[in-house]
């Protein structure tokens, strides 16, 4: 049985390329990036060459570049470490109520143990953040705005620019997880934030490698302490590997992002228009247009959720229904709760399509998801 691969969202193969350029920083130039010797300078190098390959990607400063390891570790950097350090400046954060839980429990342990009060404001039901609440919502106290640039369940996009314009004209830091978006514009400056969180696992990167962009200026308490790695942001050896694959990654989507935006999209709309014509009681989550090209959140009524994604693993169609980091967490999603769809007797199942997503793949998906939504409405 040929297996069908719909959960890019959650994680992607490793691309040959970034496999290449990966394996001589395992076998070869296995060095320390802090010893003084030629392995050690080799390694070093290594890494300051991936980092300027970002940070030109990015449009920022090769300095801004903290490299991780996770995407969660770099959304916990950026809240904890930039409350920590502007203590002085207020104690308020300001997020979205259908974030990763990366952002979530990081504000519920600073409202827990540090005092910092949290607004979570709610989105539409196509999952936008307004604007006009994020500034409704800005107080004195204000320091942080974390919103993330697009959704990992219902891959709908937020307008982060405009976002940032109305937090500069307060003076308040904005962060966005921008995990999901490498095949989208990440260019800081015409974006305006000032934190931004990029993992390499969601863009045919490896695992275990993230990175947060901070702009010059901004005090940023470690989290990670040790021998002062990452300009004393981040202690702990480097991972060259990773690092070095993580840059290549970036820079083959970033490459590749229009012609794959309009593979994806083509697939993607034939997938949902397929879906919602040929199953009765079917709807999309997350907004029509302004989402991941990538993206197909659908929900079955009167359909039992674990059972579907049973039945579709079974026919070799391999899919999810929502965030992988919360796949054994009982009951509708948070991101689901948050746009109103909150019955537990429908399936919301999250097709995500990739760079080896083919159209005879969408067919058969077409083709098989009709037949068990049936069989389990019976």
């Amino acid at each position: 049985m040929r297996e069908i691969y719909l959960d890019y969202a959650a994680a992607t193969p490793v691309a040959e390329e970034v496999e290449r350029v990966m394996l001589p920083f395992m076998k070869k130039d296995f060095g320390n990036p802090g010893s003084l010797n030629s392995f050690g300078f080799r390694a070093r190098d290594a890494v300051e060459h991936a980092r300027a390959t970002i940070a030109k990607i990015m449009n920022a400063k090769k300095t801004e570049i903290i490299f991780t390891g996770s995407g969660t570790e770099s959304v916990n950097g950026a809240i904890l470490g930039v409350m920590r350090a502007n203590k002085q400046r207020g104690n308020h954060v300001i997020t979205s109520s259908i974030e990763h839980h990366a952002v979530l429990e990081a504000c519920k342990y600073l409202e827990k143990y540090e005092g910092v009060k949290v607004t979570y404001l709610p989105v539409s039901k196509e999952g936008l953040v307004n604007s006009n609440d994020v500034e409704a919502a800005i107080t004195k106290e204000t320091v942080l705005i974390s919103i993330m640039y697009a959704n990992n369940e219902i891959g709908t996009i937020q307008d982060i620019k405009k976002i940032s314009e109305r937090a500069k004209k307060h003076n308040v830091l904005v962060h966005t997880d921008a995990c999901q978006a490498g095949v989208l514009d990440i260019d800081v400056q015409k974006m305006g934030v000032d934190l931004l969180t990029l993992n390499a696992s969601k863009m045919y990167g490896p695992k275990g490698i993230g990175l947060l962009y901070k702009r010059t200026g901004i005090g940023l308490h470690p989290i990670v302490h040790g021998g002062g790695q990452e300009q004393g942001f981040r202690s702990g050896t480097e991972n060259v590997p990773a690092i070095v694959g993580f840059a290549k990654a970036l820079e083959l989507v970033q490459q590749e992002k229009e012609k794959e935006k309009r593979k994806l999209e083509k697939l993607r709309d034939k997938l949902i228009e397929g879906i919602l014509k040929k199953v009765k009681g079917s709807a999309v989550n997350g907004h029509m247009t302004q989402r991941l090209p990538n993206n197909v959140s659908i929900t079955f009524e009167n359909v039992d959720e674990e059972a579907l994604l049973v039945m579709l693993n079974e026919k070799g169609i391999c899919a999810a229904t929502g965030s992988a980091c919360t796949s054994l967490r009982k009951g509708p999603s948070h991101v689901l709760k948050a746009i109103g769809k909150t019955s537990e007797r429908n399936a919301a199942i999250r097709f995500t399509l990739g760079k080896f997503t083919t159209e005879d793949d969408v067919l058969s998906v077409l083709k098989v998801v009709p037949q068990i939504v049936e069989k389990l409405r019976h």
